[in-house]
Parts: C-alpha cells; structure tokens; sequence
C-alpha cells in the first residue's frame, strides 16, 4: 500500500524508486532538484555524474559536469531553461545550458576567499534571480553574506555578517525570490528564514522552523513556500519526534499551514527523510526532493554503515 504524507489539500502520495538509474549507477547526496519548462527533473548530486536528467516518470535521460563539480550544492532554472549550479567545493556557481554548456561563471574555480572575509566565495550554497535577471548567490559556509550581481556577471553589493540578529547569518544556506523582487533566506543555523527587498534591506523573519535546509517559492496567485527542515544536529535530541527532518509549507507571511513527515524523526522508510536539502516542484504540483543522505547518516548513526544504495531521492505526487 502507498504511504500518502500530509492532509487536506496538502495531501501527497510518496514514490518508490521513482529514478531509474543506469545499472551500476547511484545517486550519491542529491543536493539539488530543479525542474525545466519540460517537467524534465536535473538532479545535482555528489556521485559520480553530477548532473542527472530524468522526465517526469523517472526515466533517465543524459547525465553531464563529470570531473567538473567537487560537491554539487545548489540549482537554480530560469524561465528560458538555464540552469544556475552552485558548487560550494569549487567555490564557484555556472550558468549553464540544459545540455551542460558554461555561459558564465562567478567566482574562482577552486579559489576560496578568506574565510569569513566576506568577498565571494567561500563555500556559497544557492543562487536566486530577480524579477530584472539579477544574480543573488547566498555565501554561504565560509562567509555570511548575500552577492547580488548584474545578469552579466558584474558585483553590484553584498550584505549580512555572522551574528543572530536581523540582517546576520549563521549558515547562509538557501536563497529564493518571488515575482515582486523579495529575497528570502535560508539562515539555517539560526533557525529562520530572512526577508529582505532586493538590496538587502532587512524586512521580517519566520521563525518556527528547525534548522531551515531547502527552501522553494511556489509562486502563482496565492504565494507559498516549502522548507526542507534539517532536524536535530545533535545526537541528545536526533530521535527527538516534532523536530524533522520534515517538509513544511508557509503562507507568504510565514504562517505554517502544513507539515510533511517529521513526528518520528529522521528514518529511511518511504515517506520519513534524512536530510532534505533541495526541493522542486514540477507543473502538475508534484515534489521531488533531494536529500543528503550520506553526509548526514553518518552524523545521525555514528555507530552504523551507510546502507549499500542508500535513498537520497524522493518524489511526492499530490493527491487530488
């Protein structure tokens, strides 16, 4: 019988196997999902082929940037299908073509800036874009900053330090936009997300949430966003139950309006989660959701092996 997570209108039904994967192939921490004009599903992970292509029935269609990423982190689609792949082991984010051609690079392939220095990048996460096409690039785990850039690749200003209090970042770690030009951010340490106008000034947070990882702006006429929900970091509190990792949908002022998984804490059965690090949503309102699986198994269960195939895939259809 199919697990279905969720209630009312936020009822999804969870896909088993859904990637079919070249024999010997494995996805290894799916950092990032995004989903083109198509439904076809770009999978950005750490194994061997860090550009994985499926169609929306999982078929897999090509894969590309081998021995070209260090550690996938972050995915961006645009509306013309260009992809913004942000790689926080090369310190560096490409805006690519769907079939893997560089148009444009930010940052210093394999440079790191001074840690903390707040020049870009050392180790950015995520990239939005605004309503005009500028970049922004959240930096991310070596840096407290947000980098807006022209759609040509120039710095136009950067903003945030380490700190908790409005405008700081501990652990800048996602970045989306919505239609009218608002940045939010994913200051996961801090367990919030920030709220900010399109330079920098300081709006509002949403707090409520466990260590905020993923972060999607579902736009259309009623605004709302999912959260990927780290969970606990510790091992005092990791089978802690309400805590995640877990999905949770925010109205656009922050207001929870409903929660998938979390109760029992982390787990690898269908429809449980590990790690959910990267989320898309196609156009018929299904989720796929890429987690970090094999980074953080290990922090979880110190004393366990990773699981031979261990899940870091999921897609969600929604039930209707």
């Amino acid at each position: 019988m199919s697990i279905v997570l969720g209630s009312g209108e936020h009822r999804y039904r969870v896909v088993e196997n859904w990637a079919q994967l070249p024999e010997g192939w494995e996805l290894k921490d799916a950092a990032a999902v995004a989903c083109d004009s198509k439904d076809r599903v770009y999978v950005f992970n750490r194994g061997e082929h860090p550009m994985m292509v499926f169609d929306r029935d999982g078929k897999f269609l090509r894969s590309w940037g081998e021995g070209t990423f260090p550690r996938a982190h972050g995915l961006h689609i645009d509306a013309n299908d260009i992809l913004y792949c942000t790689d926080d082991g090369g310190h560096i984010v490409r805006k690519c073509t769907t079939e893997g051609k560089v148009l444009l690079e930010l940052g210093v392939a394999g440079k790191a800036a001074p840690f903390m220095s707040g020049k870009p990048f050392h180790r950015c996460t995520h990239t939005a874009l605004s309503p005009e096409g500028e970049i922004y690039v959240s930096d991310g785990y070596g840096n407290a900053k947000v980098h807006k850039y022209s759609p040509d690749g120039k710095l136009l200003k950067s903003w945030g330090e380490p700190g908790s209090d409005p405008g700081q970042f501990n652990v800048v770690h996602n970045i989306v936009t919505d239609a009218e030009g608002w940045v939010y951010v994913a200051d996961r340490e801090n367990h919030r997300v920030q709220v900010f106008d399109g330079n920098g000034k300081y709006e509002t947070q949403w707090n409520n949430m466990h260590r905020p990882c993923g972060l999607y702006c579902c736009r259309g006429p009623r605004l709302q966003f999912i959260i990927g929900e780290l969970g606990p970091g510790m091992s005092i509190n990791r089978n802690y139950s309400n805590l995640g990792p877990r999905l949770s949908f925010v109205d656009a002022e922050g207001k929870l309006i409903a929660r998938l998984g979390g109760e029992q804490g982390p787990g690898l059965e269908a429809g449980r989660f590990i790690a959910p690090h990267g989320l898309a949503v196609d156009s018929h309102g299904d989720i796929y959701v890429g987690e970090v699986s094999y980074t953080e198994f290990p922090r979880l269960y110190p004393d366990q092996s990773i699981p031979k195939g261990m899940r870091s895939l999921q897609k969600l259809t929604k039930v209707v």
